[in-house]
């Protein structure tokens, strides 16, 4: 057969016989393929490889740093101040001791770090595919022309023989030839802890999920046990592993909330400060009527566009989300990617994984149902210590001893170890067995005591078709004088007479209790009969109904060990001694953190591979559904297509027996709905919807590296109660953001607008130099405003909805804000201006004519030091707030208006910055105009409150 003639698009490869698969791949499951046909099918498939997209390069990412609007204007500004001051240069206009060029140096600067900054945040390159690329094994054993070779894996090709032992990883994807005790471990692709047993004769329907096909091996999973011949069908980007990566490839990274309304911001700013300079320059040409003054107007424009850029935003909003960070790594919330920090705050829905985010992934015992009596079993987690109760009342095990006669069948039919590790009690081996030695313990028998008294001399081992294993233990008497003349154990002196082995049985329920035609009550053996076999029946369905995973425990003396194989004859004629029903029970914590989102207006809902009635008994009792709620299943979801899967998404909270690829789906429905999403996962196969999520978020201890890789945030508890805290801080970070954009812009159009005043109303000169500007840019607006933004949360933070992740920046008032406050600063500080112009400019003043200027500089920053002090709070005043809950404020206004006082009163600083000394009468006058800001503010404050409106 020539390479063209072989498969070409996806073949369901479990649906197929295994020779139907070789004819298929015209390979030999003996001889394996030739080097030709190896060399045809390389050329055709490619190699066994993860292909990457080609992504941005370093240098495109830090190219495109400097493409943002407020920078290209900086870096405008700069050329053209570096080219009058090179004409004043050549021209000799520069006054003694003047440093040229230090305006361009200073904004080139400022440009630069900005650049820098944005290029730390955005190169973190994605390392998703280079975590799923490590799951790939580099060495692979196959049979080729009838030799058994070793070659490196991504030479496989379909139809190539490979021979799989335990440990390995398996490189490819394949159908099973043949196997022995082959055990698969999948929980990296299907997200379910427990390794597989596969059966190479079996043939599955073809919509057999991706969990259940147990004939076909994955790539990246790994042999537990056993050993196999498998046919490799997908190699590369065909294989599941492949897809992933594909689909991880094609989910495109969104801008979050706050890059979208930053860039809105830019663009708003500058075209406003192209208008107004535009006004400016066409306003002063008609007065002068000429270009006379070209060169002041210039200044005048370059000293507005400086004005206008918030040059210090970015470092303090970097510098924000990394203290939000900090904050959220003390809660056990991992951040690896800073903007995800503020778009935590626009959560409207989070998707949850049920195991171990919700529930505490170790299951405990709710119910025990033995001699027609139904027993509530008390305590948590793994601890063996807990009450039984009968009826709501607590009962002494010496009054009903059947339960110490299950509780040993608990312990003995056990293959996990119950120990305790640092103070806490955690279970070796499966958490199914964890629970019922932990059941066995709270009844007062350890497992360690009773293989001393009963020790294991055979088993017949768990499998998936009997849905049942069997330990046989050899008797040995212990001195008590009870119970029969060989002092067996009272705990089960009525399982035997003179027989020397016992066996315990535990599985299916129905199974279990079919095999049984005995019952034991009490101390007492009794004929199982038809109305006992129902009301047991009974009781299994309504233990299931509520959640509960159901076992099914008997036993069998014997005479003799039974031979090896002869499990289906020796399960026979059992007596039946109860039924054990187990939860994997909810966090203690989530259910307050349910209600919480429910008041914060964020919907909770939960995803999970479990059946559906566990589903929705968990959800009920954590409150994210209600009775009677909706189960949408992964079969049914499978059969939705997209629109009506959309119609549906907002009115289901609980999705169960979901694969991880369905994911994907549901967090894109969502946001077709316009929800923003946060999504949990653990697996390989979370990653798409883990990248496609607004906030993807893995798990620190369960996860793979796949799933951390692709996520934005990591729990490091994986708590559901996490996710609602990080969300909590989200909300802080965006409300302190928003306090301090208002506070520096609010300044800034305050500043544009003096300096705009200047020339129109007939001063001479620009009142603040491009420096000066910079220095007040940076300096005291960054510094109080990096204050500000650890302001403690308002206690209503999650009492009300989540604000739109879609609204403008200047949304809920904040725009009409800053206008105001910048008028009102604007107003304050010219009229200053008139006054210091005129005060300096007067017959006598012994001071230098040009210091009305540093009048202005002054009171522009000491203004905003009351604005920082005032705007701590929307609505409260500050007398009625502590002054120390931040005293990061007060330091900074300290601090701030010593540095500034320093450029008025430190000569080398006067001269590089131009500033000029100011007497205490003039320094008063500009602490007096400053102080009027914080009335202003504080005032308003009082005019909202009496009329019954809040501040946002």
């Amino acid at each position: 057969m020539s390479a063209n003639s072989l498969p070409e698009g996806a073949v369901i490869w479990h649906s197929l016989e295994v020779d139907k698969a070789l004819d298929l791949l015209d390979s030999n499951a003996d001889r394996g393929l030739t080097p030709q046909e190896i060399e045809q099918r390389l050329q055709k498939y490619g190699p066994n490889e993860l292909e990457e997209t080609a992504g941005r390069s370093a240098w495109e990412i830090l190219l495109d740093q400097f493409k943002n609007i407020m920078l290209l204007m900086l870096i405008g500004v700069a050329l053209i101040s570096g080219f009058l001051d090179l004409m004043a240069l050549r021209e000799g206009r520069l006054k003694p001791g003047e440093v040229p060029f230090k305006d361009t140096i200073a904004i080139l600067a400022i440009v630069i770090l900005n650049g820098i900054l944005g290029y730390v945040q955005e190169s973190r390159a994605e390392k998703a595919l280079a975590a799923l690329k490590k799951m790939t094994s580099p060495l692979v054993r196959v049979i080729r022309e009838g030799r058994q070779v070793e070659i490196a894996a991504k030479e496989l090709v379909p139809g190539d023989v490979m021979l799989l032992e335990a440990g390995m990883q398996i490189a490819a994807d394949g159908r099973l030839i043949e196997q022995s005790n082959l055990q698969v471990r999948e929980s990296a692709l299907t997200g379910e802890a427990q390794s597989v047993n596969k059966q190479a004769t079996l043939k599955l329907a073809e919509e057999t999920d991706l969990g259940d096909r147990l004939n076909v091996v994955f790539q990246g999973t790994e042999v537990v046990q056993g050993r196999a011949k498998v046919l490799v069908t997908n190699t590369g980007m065909t294989t599941e592993l492949g897809k992933i990566a594909a689909m991880l490839q094609a989910v495109e990274s969104e801008p979050t909330p706050l890059q979208q309304r930053m860039t809105q911001l830019g663009n708003v700013l500058v075209t406003g400060s192209l208008i107004l300079v535009a006004i400016v320059v066409v306003g002063g040409v008609i007065k002068d009527g000429g270009f006379k003054n070209i060169q002041e107007l210039l200044e005048v424009s370059l000293s507005m566009a400086v004005a206008v850029v918030p040059e210090g935003l970015p470092a303090v909003i970097t510098v924000t989300l990394a203290l939000g960070t900090q904050r959220m790594v003390r809660q056990n919330a991992l951040i690896r990617k800073l903007p995800a920090v503020e778009t935590l705050g626009s959560v409207t829905t989070i998707c949850s994984d049920k195991t171990g985010t919700l529930t505490q992934n170790k299951m405990v015992v709710q119910s025990v149902f033995t001699n027609n009596k139904t027993f509530r079993v008390a305590g948590e987690g793994y601890v063996p210590t807990g009450d039984f109760q009968l009826n709501g009342q607590k009962i002494s095990l010496e009054e009903s001893p059947e339960i110490s006669a299950l509780s040993v069948a608990c312990a003995i039919c056990n293959d996990s170890v119950l120990q305790k590790e640092q103070g806490e009690w955690a279970i070796l081996g499966d958490p199914t067995e964890g629970a019922l030695l932990t059941l066995a313990g709270k009844a007062g028998i350890e497992k360690d005591q009773w293989n001393s008294k009963l020790p294991r001399v055979a088993e017949f081992p768990f499998s998936s078709e009997r849905k049942r294993m069997s330990v046989i233990t050899q008797v040995e008497g212990v001195a008590t004088g009870e119970a029969s003349s060989r002092g067996v154990d009272p705990a089960i002196a009525g399982f035997v007479q003179s027989e020397p082995y016992l066996m315990f049985t535990k599985g299916s329920p129905e199974l279990t209790l079919g095999r049984s035609t005995q019952i034991h009550l009490g101390d007492d053996t009794g004929t199982l009969t038809e109305e006992q076999r129902q009301k047991i029946l009974a009781e299994n369905d309504l233990m299931a109904s509520k959640g509960l995973r159901v076992l099914g425990f008997a036993y069998k003396p014997l005479t003799e060990i039974p031979p090896e194989g002869s499990d289906e004859a020796s399960e026979q004629d059992l007596v039946w001694l109860g039924l054990v029903g187990m939860l994997d029970a909810p966090r203690p914590e989530v259910r307050a953190a349910v209600q919480e989102c429910r008041e914060a207006g964020i919907r909770p809902v939960m995803i999970t591979g479990d059946h559906q009635l566990t589903a929705r008994a968990i959800a009920t009792d954590l409150g994210i559904a209600q009775e009677g709620d909706r189960v949408l299943t992964g079969q049914e979801l499978q059969r939705m297509t997209d629109q009506e899967l959309e119609q549906n998404v907002d009115l289901v909270s609980i999705y169960a027996r979901v694969s991880p690829e369905h994911k994907l789906r549901i967090v894109q429905a969502l946001q077709r709905r316009g929800r923003f999403v946060a999504m949990t996962g653990d697996g390989v196969n979370d990653a798409p919807a883990l990248k496609q999520a607004d906030i993807g978020i893995a798990m620190g201890i369960t996860g793979t590296d796949v799933s951390k890789e692709a996520s934005d945030m990591v729990l490091l508890d994986d708590n559901f109660a996490t996710i609602v805290s990080a969300t909590k801080e989200g909300r802080v970070v965006y409300t302190n953001i928003r306090r301090f954009i208002k506070y520096i812009l609010g300044s800034n159009i305050g500043e544009v607008l003096t300096i705009a005043a200047a020339p129109l109303i007939g001063l001479g000169g620009v009142p603040l130099t491009p420096l000066q500007i910079l220095w007040m840019n940076l300096v005291t607006d960054g510094l109080p405003a990096l204050a500000l933004a650890v302001e403690p949360p308002e206690p209503d933070v999650m009492q009300r909805p989540p604000f739109s992740p879609r609204e403008s920046i200047f949304a809920r008032g904040l725009g009409s804000y800053m206008i105001r406050i910048g008028i009102i600063f604007a107003i304050l500080t010219i009229t200053l201006m008139l006054w210091a112009y005129k005060h300096t400019h007067a017959e006598g003043y012994q001071g230098n004519p040009e210091a009305w200027k540093t009048m202005v500089f002054t009171t522009l920053c000491i203004a905003q030091m009351g604005h920082a002090i005032a705007i701590r709070s929307n609505n409260r005043l500050t007398i009625e707030m502590n002054p120390f809950s931040n005293i990061f404020v007060l330091a900074a206004v300290v601090v701030t208006t010593i540095l500034q006082l320093m450029l008025v009163y430190v000569p080398p600083l006067r001269d590089f910055f131009g500033t000029h000394y100011l007497n205490m009468q003039e320094l008063g006058v500009c602490i007096g105009f400053s102080a009027l800001m914080f009335v202003w503010i504080e005032a308003e404050k009082i005019f909202l409150r009496i009329m019954g409106k809040k501040a946002v």
